[in-house]
């Protein structure tokens, strides 16, 4: 605000021959321009008003201090009371709930392990939920924990596996292939509390980060978690997960889970009206798993060290992830929601057009693109790519398959497919500017070629043109210029430029970097000039 303005904002205005305070002024030079104003008239006897050693001066920068303060919080609440302006992730839970939409908390990756375990190994090896692998830490990363958590116990019969004999080494060894494993820790039977036999009791959870994804029906996914209420020595009863309790009659044993902006989760149950009243007495336990987030997106070959499964330590074995861990994704954040919400409330929850199959699956965690397309006459066939890329998952592929259960017409099929990721291949040469670095300006350029084809930056059936790769590069201080010999989809075609610098994907590809050793991040690069 100009200097100007402000001073008139905070003048004394004198109205019908009485002096009447200016209410805009709202910050504390202005409070204090203000107050000082009104002395000659107010206190004329007080002269000395501006000098800092005098009393009553700091007494009005005090109150100044007040008003300014007071006035920030005012423009806080304003702010906060629309979805528009809201900041906090508290403020934008309340609004959201009012129409039914919720914020998604973290969701974990998910890939599938290889095992690999001696040649002379005949036992029978089972793995249970709760088994744990991890990558190794590093200095400035630590560890990621993946768990196997299907309820079923996974056997393996070692004497039916082939030996399989590595020609370089002659070294021979079995190899099990398929082990389901999602990024998190499981927290088994924790003790919430005990009911007090009143309405609508809250017990909070211990451990934050949750991880919970709704479905349509109400209950979540790979049952995450599992409320138990135990009354003296009777046997301890399962109560369900709901989305709502609105629903809920009076002895119907569901309960709700509230998680505030903190990640922390809260368990509550009815009121007797709207769902059951655990008894009193009744001690309530519950068995959840925490964890999530694009941390969980890990390359392959990098998952090898077994955590929690001691009967495979015993067996000298070992285990690796052959395809990346994908799907991982952070808690839903303010942008997003203030982007998302409008179209998935207009959809009220119900795929009709492609736009609402669409607006609902990027409403599923772990999806990170998607788009839908008719297959027929009652056939809907969503190409989803997860959050960090990849193929989809088992895990993802049943949650989706499971959310749209109450949302799609009965009659249509839904059907989940992997996108048709397509590496693009570059071939530059660069000149460097004397007394710069060539292999500073190496990870520059490849830096530019990664973000310029970064997941998030792509999308489907695009247009990927020559000269975005010039731009980006030439806008690199130290680079006096650019030779682009190679620009080619699909396979290294070296010194082939695609027709008019376009490469034109199809309605079902995203473009990516090249997953080869000759493309060292993506291009090959030669540099002139510069510096060692």
């Amino acid at each position: 605000m100009r200097l100007e303005a402000r001073e008139e904002m905070a003048g004394i205005k004198t109205m019908n021959g009485r002096t009447v305070v200016n209410y805009m002024a709202r910050d504390y030079d202005s409070f204090l321009r203000s107050m000082r104003d009104l002395i000659p008239e107010k206190l004329p006897e007080w002269k000395d008003y501006e000098s800092e050693a005098d009393f009553g001066n700091v007494l009005l920068q005090l109150f100044a201090h007040m008003g300014d303060i007071l006035n920030y919080y005012q423009d806080r609440v304003a702010n906060e009371s629309f979805l528009g302006t809201a900041q906090t992730r508290r403020s934008m839970i309340q609004h959201l709930r009012l129409i039914g939409y919720k914020l998604s908390t973290a969701v974990p990756a998910s890939t599938e392990l290889t095992l690999t375990l001696p040649a002379d190994c005949n036992e029978t090896v089972t793995i249970h939920k709760g088994d744990a692998f991890a990558t190794k830490s590093q200095k400035d990363k630590p560890s990621v924990r993946f768990e196997y958590t299907r309820e079923e116990v996974l056997t393996i019969d070692c004497s039916t596996l082939p030996v399989t004999e590595e020609s370089a080494t002659n070294r021979k060894y079995k190899m099990y292939g398929g082990i389901p494993v999602e990024e998190g820790r499981l927290v088994e039977d924790e003790i919430l509390g005990t009911s007090d036999g009143t309405a609508n009791q809250r017990f909070p959870v211990v451990h934050p980060k949750l991880i919970l994804r709704s479905v349509g029906n109400g209950q979540e996914i790979n049952k995450d978690v599992v409320l138990l209420t135990r009354l003296g020595e009777e046997t301890p009863e399962a109560w369900t997960l709901r989305e709502t309790l609105a629903f809920s009659r009076d002895e119907q044993k569901d309960y709700i889970i509230d998680i505030d902006e903190e990640d922390q989760a809260t368990v509550i149950f009815g009121d007797g009206a709207f769902g059951a009243i655990p008894p009193a007495g009744a001690v309530i336990k519950a068995t959840y798993r925490v964890g999530g987030g694009s941390h969980g997106n890990v390359p392959r070959d990098s998952i090898t060290t077994i955590v929690d499964a001691p009967q495979l330590a015993l067996l000298s074995a070992k285990v690796t992830n052959p395809a990346p861990a994908t799907g991982g994704a952070d808690r839903e954040s303010i942008a997003h929601a203030v982007r998302h919400a409008p179209y998935a409330f207009r959809s009220r929850k119900r795929a009709v057009t492609a736009g609402d199959y669409e607006a609902l699956a990027l409403d599923y965690g772990g999806v990170g693109k998607v788009r839908a397309e008719a297959a027929g006459f009652n056939t809907v066939r969503l190409f989803v790519a997860p959050e960090g890329g990849g193929k989809v998952s088992d895990v993802l592929r049943a949650g989706l398959l499971a959310h749209f259960e109450d949302k799609r017409p009965v009659a249509t099929i839904v059907e989940i497919e992997d996108v048709e990721p397509i590496s693009i291949y570059v071939t530059a040469r660069v000149d460097v500017e004397r007394y710069y670095s060539r292999d500073d300006i190496r990870e520059k350029v490849l830096g530019a070629a990664r973000r310029l084809l970064a997941f998030e930056n792509v999308g489907f059936a695009q247009t990927i043109y020559l000269s975005k790769f010039y731009e980006a590069f030439e806008a690199i201080d130290g680079v006096t210029g650019v030779t682009i010999s190679e620009f080619w989809p699909e396979e290294p075609n070296p010194g082939a430029i695609a027709h008019e610098g376009k490469i034109k994907l199809g309605p079902h590809e995203i473009p990516q970097v090249p997953d080869d050793p000759e493309y060292s991040g993506g291009m090959r690069i030669s540099l002139t000039g510069g510096e060692d």
